[in-house]
Parts: C-alpha cells; structure tokens; sequence
C-alpha cells in the first residue's frame, strides 16, 4: 500500500473512532488506526492483485473431457452495502476442452473476487466468467452459499440464514443432466 493511502486510511479511521464517541488517544485504540489501515488492505487486495501472476502460467493441455469439481473453498467477502463481512463455500466445477487449471488456482481465483467490497450474486459470476474466459472450457458451474453479517447482527438478524447462488455457464446451463451431476457431487459428503 503506497504511504498516502495508508495516512488517509489512518485518518479516516481516527475521523470515525471519534464521530462514534471514542477517544483515539487511548491506549487501547493508539495503535488502531494503523491495524485498520492494514486490515483493509488485505480485505480489499482483490482490486490490486493480477489475475495473470494469480494464474502463474498453471493452465495446462489436459485431454480430460470429465467433470473437474472442487467444493468448500473458504470465501470471506465484505458486502458492498454495508461495508459488513460475509463469508461461506464456494464449489466450482468445470467440463475441460482441451485445457485444464492447476486446482489450487480455483480458490485463489475465489480470493481474487472476494477480496472486494461484493455481493454475492456478482461474485458468484465473475468466477464463472473468469473460469470462461481463461480456460474456454464446454462449460463451468459455480454455487456460493454465504452466511452476511448484514442479516446475522444487524437488520433482520436472521441467525440461520444461509444465502445460495449459482452461475452455469455453457454445458451446464444447457444440460439438465451435467448441471444435475454437478448439485448431485457437490452435495456429497467431505473425505
């Protein structure tokens, strides 16, 4: 993070501890402003980072025509409504043609996307359409279910409410029996 922005960061945080009537001279908030600033870095590096050095050259030939899936990959997000956490599992899933993806790559495109302020549907699709383009696959499938913070402790403060959504691109959208393969496998049980 370049130092301008980190001293602005700082300062807003400083602004916003005291509009909320907190002394950010005590010594258990000295140190906050810095910690903040460095947190929405992190939160946010998915506007920074490049998808090309992310990638790192791992699409390789693979004549695999199968279904590739992984599922239960960890996403934490900040929703752009509120500026307030969500998180969940995202389950990916893509039918090669001709080339395929290291898997790891999967989740670190899934960070990518999470690491900015979101809603879940549009991070839903920009994997999809991301697996799409890099990969020019028959089809890719990609299902997020969140749990937000907007509707756990604020708002309607919905414990238990677990938000899905999916995109199905090209096969998948276009053949109930691949999509159905798809939810039927993500549905299994872990190892």
């Amino acid at each position: 993070m370049d130092e301008k922005k980190q001293k602005d960061l700082e300062k807003n945080t400083r602004n916003l501890l005291e509009l909320l009537g907190e002394d950010p001279s005590r010594e258990g908030l000295l140190k906050t402003p810095k910690r903040v600033a460095k947190a929405w870095n992190f939160l946010t590096k998915g506007y920074t980072d490049d998808l090309d050095k992310l990638i790192n050259n791992a699409i390789f030939e693979g004549a695999s025509k199968d279904m590739v899936i992984v599922k239960n990959i960890e996403f934490y997000s900040l929703c752009e409504h509120h500026m307030i956490p969500f998180y969940g599992k995202a389950h990916i899933g893509y039918i090669p043609n001709g080339k395929i993806i290291g898997l790891s790559k999967l989740a670190r495109i899934t960070d990518l996307f999470s690491r900015r302020l979101q809603v879940q549907e549009r991070l839903t699709n920009q994997i999809a359409n991301c697996l799409q383009e890099v990969l020019n696959p028959r089809g890719v499938a990609v299902v997020l279910e969140g749990k937000h913070f907007c509707m756990l402790m604020r708002g309607v403060e919905k414990q238990n409410s677990i938000a899905s959504s999916s995109s199905m691109l090209g096969i998948f959208r276009e053949k109930e029996s691949t999509r159905n393969e798809f939810l039927k496998l993500i549905e299994m049980n872990n190892i």
